[in-house]
């Protein structure tokens, strides 16, 4: 007769307790000593989160199996940004890098430039600006004093970006290359992807799963969409208005849209400066009226961009104010460069859900308590409905089952008719 197996014993919760408190000290010293590692893992994460509806979509509609569908959209990727980086990277990063010198340089010469200008008038149709009765010193030195700061920060961001075009092309592979290893081993399931079973919170997990996706999938593929189409919008305009510089600025714009207040303020501020300072106006306009004419027509597509199609896209899952975005992407650009400019707003949305969870359960709480209802209007064109869509599907309404069978259903019609005939 064998000896019944002896159990293992229970931990306490000092026990407990300690083994947190190792664990955290480990989590925060991997992470302080291997810092510069957070950036790839993050992009790792968000690229794979991408892709993953991606190579289901082909793997669905190609009927092949599931490593077959990574590998086609692994390889369309790869020649995509091959395609990026021999057309249009080039040139990004060129005019990324003279746009920062030209910036620069016209802020530490504006001083000059504004007392050239000082005893000058202007004329637009009926009105006359005398430049003499305006006390241009002041004003140069209050504009200097604003601006300096937020081009100082725009030309860091670019400059960072330029100058280590190398390294994160050699950064760029090894995220390629991880990110497809943990495609190709999840066999199609989002779920395997992030896997975490405890007894008795599975039904926990599954709704923050749910709620982290919803997240995730607005802030993100939508804000990466909306950068996309503000690029491609802004760099058209800026070559028909004859703008210098003109793939830079739309970079600058398109990024003006991970960053609220402040983004916007140092693309038109850039925009401004470059325009009225650039030696080609077209049609020999004067600096004033061209650069006036630039601006207004950048802020009504930028407006048509914003208040048309911005909130069809991201829809009903704006739950977090631009002010705490604008405080977290400027703390996590510090940490992170670019790309914490770019996961500010999800990472936020996912420290709100995570706390307001932790706080209800800690009061004994329902944390799945409903909201307030928060109404909005999702009508738009069908373009922006569908594209909405594959950005945040919805779930199908299930149909409701009829459970009489059809046997006595076909009873009851005949009764009816019966009764029918009986009563005329």
């Amino acid at each position: 007769m064998s000896p019944e197996p002896i159990p293992s014993p229970r931990w306490s919760s000092t026990t407990k307790l300690l083994v947190g408190l190792v664990i955290v000290g480990i989590v925060a010293f991997l992470l302080s000593r291997f810092s510069n590692l957070i950036p790839p893992l993050l992009m790792i994460f968000v690229l794979t989160y991408l892709l993953h509806p991606i190579a289901a979509f082909v793997s669905r509609r190609l009927a092949i199996a599931w490593r077959a569908s990574v590998n086609l959209v692994y390889v369309a990727l790869l020649l995509i940004l091959v395609g990026l980086l021999t057309l249009g990277g080039v040139g990004l990063v060129g005019q990324a890098q003279s746009l920062v010198a030209s910036v620069q340089q016209i802020v530490a010469n504006l001083p000059g430039y504004i007392e050239s200008y000082a005893g000058q008038v202007y004329k637009l149709g009926p009105f006359t600006l005398d430049m003499n009765a305006i006390d241009l010193q002041a004003i140069s030195g209050q504009l200097i004093a604003y601006v300096q700061p937020f081009l100082g920060q725009a030309g860091n961001l670019l400059a960072a970006a330029a100058s280590r075009a190398a390294q994160a092309i050699g950064w760029l592979l090894f995220i390629l290359l991880v990110s497809y290893f943990i495609m190709a081993e999840s066999n199609g399931l989002r779920g395997d992807l992030i896997y975490i079973n405890l007894p008795g919170y599975t039904e926990d997990f599954n709704k923050l799963k749910a709620e982290l996706s919803r997240i995730w999938n607005a802030f993100l593929r939508g804000q990466i969409f909306i950068f996309a189409l503000a690029f491609v919008v802004f760099t058209i305009l800026f070559s028909l208005l004859g703008v210098k510089y003109a793939i830079g600025l739309a970079f600058m714009a398109g990024l003006a849209k991970f960053l609220p207040y402040i983004g916007p303020f140092i693309t038109s501020t850039t925009l401004a400066l470059v325009v009225y300072f650039q030696p080609y106006k077209p049609f020999d306009l004067q600096p004033l009226i061209y650069t006036i004419g630039v601006l207004i027509t950048t802020s009504a597509v930028d407006n048509v961009i914003d208040n048309f199609i911005t909130p069809r896209i991201m829809a009903r899952t704006l739950k977090v104010h631009p002010a705490a975005i604008l405080v977290t992407a400027l703390i996590f650009a510090n940490l992170l460069g670019i790309v914490g400019v770019v996961i500010a707003a999800p990472l936020l949305a996912t420290v709100m859900l995570l706390g307001r969870y932790i706080a209800r359960k800690m009061f004994d709480l329902d944390p799945w308590a409903p909201d307030r209802d928060e109404r909005y209007d999702n009508t738009g064109p069908a373009w922006l409905t569908r594209i909405r869509d594959l950005i945040q599907p919805q779930p199908k309404a299930k149909p409701i089952l009829d459970s009489k069978p059809q046997k006595e259903k076909n009873n009851e019609r005949q009764s009816q008719r019966t009764k029918n005939r009986h009563a005329r």
